[in-house]
């Protein structure tokens, strides 16, 4: 598994559920983000007097790599900056030949469009070009190639304006406490654990309903972006 994030802290609140469950399952989970959110997602650090960049994004490097490692990931950052997020060629390029290297079976990012967060898209596109570039559209190509990986979208903050509509839900109740533990890492954003803790209960419920298992208490949803194939109905 391959989680891209814009920002440092983006695969906590969205995917850390289902990182813990996949890594449990005896799973590979590898977290890469972009930047580290020192500008745009680090308000709370900026209120200590004489706070730098560089001091900012150590501590954001420490609590991503906690809160990855609390669901049994890897973590890198690729440190492009962030508000605005500026990755060209270079960033896909590099995205694509870890792709290559490690040849993820899924690959989980942001959704395409996010009216509120401008960097949200560009990873998007980010890992979209870096995906179909790794996977040479299964036709022989001059350079290396892996196979082609699912590819889902994260759930964005405000889902319905993003346009969003959940097509997976997956059940993270017995792995929750991980993600509690990851978003208690991230304590430059410790006002998100509340919501993403009760919106893990509001996705359980739909989960529930979908499946009748009365047992789900917490879920993530994910939009499929290229469609699954099944060998028969």
């Amino acid at each position: 598994m391959l989680v891209v994030g814009a920002h440092s802290a983006d695969f906590v609140w969205r995917a850390a559920g289902a990182i813990a469950k996949h890594t449990l399952a005896g799973g590979e989970a590898r977290v890469v983000t972009l930047s580290y959110g020192e500008r745009g997602e680090s308000g709370e650090l900026w209120k200590e007097p004489g706070q730098t960049v560089e001091n900012v994004k150590r501590i954001r490097h420490a609590e991503a790599t906690e809160a990855a490692q609390a669901v049994g990931a890897s973590y890198e950052c690729f440190d492009l900056g962030d508000y605005p997020l500026r990755a060209g060629g270079e960033a896909i390029d590099r995205l694509a030949e870890l792709m290559r290297d490690h040849a993820p079976h899924v690959v989980l990012t942001h959704p395409e469009k996010d009216p509120f967060n401008p960097d949200h898209p560009v990873a998007y596109q980010v890992v979209s070009q870096a995906r179909l570039l790794t996977s040479g559209a299964v036709v022989e190509a001059g350079f290396r190639t892996a196979p082609p990986s699912e590819f889902l979208v994260f759930e964005p903050h405000q889902p319905d304006l993003c346009g969003f509509v959940p097509t997976v839900f997956v059940d993270i109740t017995e792995v929750f406490e991980a993600k509690a533990k990851a978003m208690d890492a991230m304590s430059a954003q410790a006002y998100l654990k509340q919501y993403y803790t009760e919106r893990a209960g509001h996705r359980a419920n739909h989960a529930r309903k979908v499946t009748g298992d009365k047992a789900i208490r917490h879920a993530e949803a994910f939009q499929r972006i290229v469609p699954n194939v099944v060998g028969a109905l």
